[in-house]
């Protein structure tokens, strides 16, 4: 069994979609969901530092082309409706 805590955006036809560890992905899963509205994701004081630093560093210069770095590692899905 494994406890997923998460704040998903709702789909404009009221869907979520929930991102299952590998170990699930494959069969079956029972899901028990309590939903809760959230009315503001605050990033936490660490994280907004972190982002500082980098940001203030120049950015991440590993990446030379931030958009084709996007692109290439993003993993589009097909939006409901959308085929």
């Amino acid at each position: 069994m494994s406890t997923i805590q998460a704040i998903l955006d709702v789909d404009a036809d009221g869907s979520v979609h929930l991102p299952l560890p590998e170990e699930l992905r494959h069969g079956k899963v029972m899901i028990v969901a309590t939903l809760t509205k959230v009315t503001e994701a605050k990033p936490s004081a660490h994280a907004i530092d972190f982002l500082r630093k980098i940001s203030a560093r120049g950015g991440v210069s590993s990446i030379a082309n931030p958009a084709n770095w996007e692109r290439e590692n993003r993993q589009d899905r097909t939006l409901p409706g959308r085929e």
